[in-house]
């Protein structure tokens, strides 16, 4: 666009806007829009600005260089919209690239009508879709569904991670005391064992001691109990 063009487009904005065109401004608008020509896009752009209200009513629109570039841009995006390459299979790459662009000049420009309906696509359907085309498609909640996958559970953690070396509980499980087997905090030696410390579990006096006592606890509890 020359500072020629960029005054009638300011001319143009000025019925709208009735800003006061100038040659200082036209020679500023040709330089900010200087590959964009004065066609009927531009145009369009300068009616799209000024026919969208503003989101503040009190707000004065002012077209800038940078609204006629978006605002064109979009006018000529939109004939693309459906646009789909009309090639040749023995085209080399070349001519490839020179048949596209033309092709998407030629649409976007408007000097060729724009596809209205939306391009098929290539190749056969899904798998899942021709089972239902055809009526041979299993329902999910028939005798012939697939089993649903089991959902991942996480492996414990911590000292419910490994095997108690002390009342044998296996993974997961916890820990039993020595009496009615009620589950307890997990033992010494399964804490080390989870942090791959050295095990050491109670000698043999102290295994005795542990079951007096137990046992001693247990005759209170039934005494009690009568």
């Amino acid at each position: 666009m020359n500072p020629t063009e960029a005054a009638a487009l300011l001319a143009r904005c000025a019925a709208f806007d009735n800003r006061q065109p100038s040659l200082v401004a036209a020679q500023a608008w040709a330089a900010a829009l200087h590959d964009i020509p004065l066609d009927h896009d531009t145009e369009a752009a300068v009616a799209a600005y000024y026919t969208t209200a503003p989101q503040d009513p009190n707000q004065r629109l002012w077209i800038m260089p940078h609204h006629i570039r978006t605002l064109r841009s979009k006018i000529r995006s939109a004939r693309l919209e459906n646009f789909h390459y009309e090639g040749n299979p023995d085209e080399t790459p070349a001519e490839y690239l020179t048949r596209y662009r033309g092709q998407v000049q030629a649409i976007a420009s408007g000097r060729i009508p724009a596809p209205t309906n939306r391009p098929m696509l290539d190749g056969p359907p899904h798998r899942a879709v021709a089972q239902l085309l055809s009526g041979t498609a299993r329902p999910a909640d028939g005798p012939d569904a697939p089993t649903p996958r089991p959902a991942t559970e996480r492996p414990p953690t911590g000292p419910l991670g490994v095997i108690c070396p002390d009342c044998a509980a296996p993974i997961g499980r916890p820990c039993k005391s020595a009496w009615r087997h009620k589950a307890r905090a997990p033992h010494p030696a399964r804490r080390r064992a989870a942090a791959g410390d050295p095990i050491r579990l109670d000698n043999d006096d102290t295994v005795t001691a542990r079951r007096y006592l137990a046992t001693q606890h247990l005759a209170r509890t039934n005494g009690d109990d009568q």
